[in-house]
């Protein structure tokens, strides 16, 4: 054997090791090590003062088993309870669905369709106050705008929109989706795109036109990515406290709260922060199993096509 077959064969073994030495796996030296401390504890300190801190502080403030006693026994508890499942069953899974159906739409490449995906998307770029407020002075009162248009067209009163529960309760899942579906069908037309033409052609060779391609060929190879959006806008849409508190605001007498707003007129008008606190942690038994089923989605699909 040769000198450089020699080399080799003794060098082969430190090749395979460094190969196999998983990435993460280095060291540091000397001023390396100071800069990169230098980096990492502001973030540290940022996420601790801003994150765990308020979080720890939370668990703290609801640990006690007798503020869930005070809220199991509140009537108006349980009405905030089914509110908020309705709000997030109906409003996820509606805008979800119509999200979706408008990504197809917004797939033509025509420049009128390109102006109106950009108009389409000004609901979610404006500020959520701008957004719900707006919408809360066209429902209340007889001089709200829908009110104004009933009076000068029937020559009637309005129905006070927000007198009744369960159109105030409407008109809040209306506005969450008409503030947040443009988000997501941005998402969904994205992830169109990225599905290749050659597919397309070869299920139209098929037969799969129309409806049939929608079913047969977008929606399983979007399946991941509509399951994992869906997820993770149930687990936003638990905590949502703008959209009812700047809509409805409760009304009529606080019978369209959610745990959110439920929690903050608790702690701030009626002076019991930890009533609050727990009022919002009683969803933490949905909320929690929704992030591990969320994170073991992404860990085993990787959001890919």
């Amino acid at each position: 054997m040769g000198s450089t077959q020699q080399t080799f064969a003794l060098d082969r073994p430190m090749a395979v090791t460094r190969a196999r030495r998983p990435p993460w796996r280095f060291r540091l030296q000397g001023s390396d090590t100071t800069w990169a401390i230098a980096f990492i504890v502001p973030y540290v300190a940022v996420f601790a003062a801003f994150v765990i801190y308020p979080v720890v502080y939370g668990l703290w403030m609801g640990r006690d088993p007798a503020l869930y006693g005070l809220l199991f026994t509140d009537p108006r508890y349980l009405t905030t309870a089914v509110n908020t499942l309705l709000f997030v069953v109906i409003g996820v899974n509606v805008k979800m669905f119509l999200a979706f159906l408008l990504s197809g739409y917004f797939m033509n490449r025509s420049w009128w369709i390109r102006t109106l995906l950009a108009l389409y998307l000004i609901p979610w770029a404006l500020p959520a106050l701008v957004v719900f407020t707006s919408i809360h002075f066209m429902l209340v009162t007889q001089w709200g705008l829908l009110d104004s248009l009933w009076r000068a067209v029937t020559g009637q009163d309005g129905p006070l929109f927000l007198t009744h529960e369960w159109i105030a309760m409407g008109a809040n899942i209306v506005a969450y989706i008409w503030k947040w579906m443009p988000f997501w069908t941005l998402i969904f037309l994205a992830a169109r795109m990225a599905i290749p033409q050659d597919i397309y052609e070869a299920a139209e060779i098929d037969g799969a036109t129309g409806y049939k391609r929608l079913i047969y060929v977008t929606f399983p190879l979007l399946a991941n990515v509509y399951l994992i959006c869906t997820l993770l806008s149930t687990v936003w849409t638990l905590g949502d406290f703008p959209t009812v508190y700047f809509v409805s605001s409760g009304a009529p007498a606080r019978l369209t709260d959610v745990l959110a707003t439920y929690g903050f007129r608790e702690a701030f008008d009626f002076g019991y922060p930890n009533l609050g606190v727990a009022a919002v942690m009683s969803a933490l038994p949905v909320m929690i199993p929704l992030i591990i089923l969320l994170m073991r989605r992404v860990r085993v699909t990787g959001v890919q096509l």
